[in-house]
């Protein structure tokens, strides 16, 4: 068990950054909501079967991770930047190199670079596909090959666009420094029969009923797997899972992980391939019993709906924003909370990420 708030958790996370990887489900938004959620001691490791992009582990920085996934392309980038094969310089030069040569053959050199990917592997051709490829989205084939299309932008690794990529290699190089992390390609399953008493496990496997082709199959029998295998562990462990979202609700929750203290976060997703992937989402954090900050029931009451965030930017369908505008114009004149929701919808639709700039004045003649 936890042993009071005075450990490694819960702590606040007020500026999070995004790690060298992108894919499908980051939660980049959640994390200071995780790191207020869960109250742990620290003194075993922070243990995660389901690594993903990793920014969870590099924005919470335990002083020792066991951290997984099937995904060899993802823990092989982290254990190149960890040992020093891959540096921020070397990726500069990668990516300026074959930047300007996408801008120059557009698609079809996207697609040699996938193939000599897909037949030779390379950190450094991940870190290529995962910044070019169509809307941020990592996918593979059943034969485990990086199937995305082409992102149709020629001009993707611009200076500016390539330094933040260095400069996220760089900070991850950082934060590794002097931290005892240990980065695996195995199973989920092999990870949590290593777990120790004293190990926090944070579970995000991928989404039932979404992103089900990350890397490898993932069906409600694996799901129904994992949930009776956290029920076993002998230490702390918090599940992250979809809970809700404007089309339907995650019945996994209510008949597998009962008995966990749930706190929620709503948010927009921005990343995937068709519109019904940017809608509001309501995520649950399933904390086992007696892992739970008093923080995180405060934060709890932030965080519904109606207090979304209202620097969002997404790009609404002319139907989606046709139906906003409506139960928007209707919930002027009520004030119920359903109403009070659609309002914070509409303002998150019409609010950009740059500020609207008003056209110049016309200059007044002189008669």
């Amino acid at each position: 068990m936890a042993d009071g708030e005075s450990g490694f958790l819960p702590k606040p996370v007020p500026h999070v950054w995004a790690p060298p990887v992108k894919c499908q489900g980051i939660k980049t938004k959640l994390v200071d909501f995780i790191g207020r959620s869960v109250m742990w001691n620290g003194n075993g490791r922070w243990v995660e079967p389901f690594l993903g992009s990793g920014v969870v582990l590099f924005n919470l920085c335990p002083e020792r991770a066991l951290v997984c996934d099937t995904n060899a392309h993802i823990i092989k980038l982290y254990q190149d930047i960890q040992s020093g094969t891959v540096t921020p310089r070397i990726v500069r030069d990668f990516l300026t190199e074959n930047g300007a040569r996408l801008a120059r053959h557009g698609d079809s050199f996207y697609y040699d670079v996938r193939r000599q990917f897909n037949d030779e592997g390379g950190s450094l051709r991940f870190l290529f596909l995962n910044r070019s490829c169509f809307n941020g989205v990592m996918r593979f084939n059943s034969k485990g090959g990086f199937n995305v299309p082409f992102g149709h932008k020629p001009m993707r690794f611009s200076r500016a666009y390539v330094t933040k990529i260095v400069n996220q290699v760089a900070r991850a190089v950082e934060t590794m420094a002097g931290r005892d992390w240990v980065f695996k390609t195995q199973a989920w399953n092999t990870t949590m029969d290593a777990c120790a008493e004293n190990d926090f496990v944070y579970l995000d496997p991928p989404y039932i009923g979404r992103h089900t082709d990350y890397y490898n199959q993932w069906s409600d029998a694996d799901a129904e797997a994992l949930a009776r295998a956290a029920r076993d562990l002998r230490c702390g462990a918090a599940l992250s899972m979809w809970k809700e979202n404007k089309y339907r609700e995650n019945g996994h929750l209510g008949e597998h992980w009962t008995g966990y203290v749930w706190r929620t976060f709503s948010h927009f997703y921005h990343v995937g391939p068709t519109e019904d992937l940017r809608n509001q989402m309501t995520e649950v954090l399933a904390i086992k019993p007696g892992y739970e900050s008093t923080a995180g029931s405060e934060l709890r009451q932030k965080d519904t709906p109606s207090r979304i965030p209202r620097r969002v930017s997404i790009s609404p369908s002319p139907a989606q924003l046709g139906f906003v505008l409506r139960d928007a114009s209707r919930a002027r004149r009520g004030s119920s909370v359903a109403g009070r929701r659609a309002l914070a919808t509409a303002d998150a639709v019409m609010v950009s990420d740059k500020p609207a700039t008003k056209p110049p004045r016309p200059r007044s003649r002189k008669s």
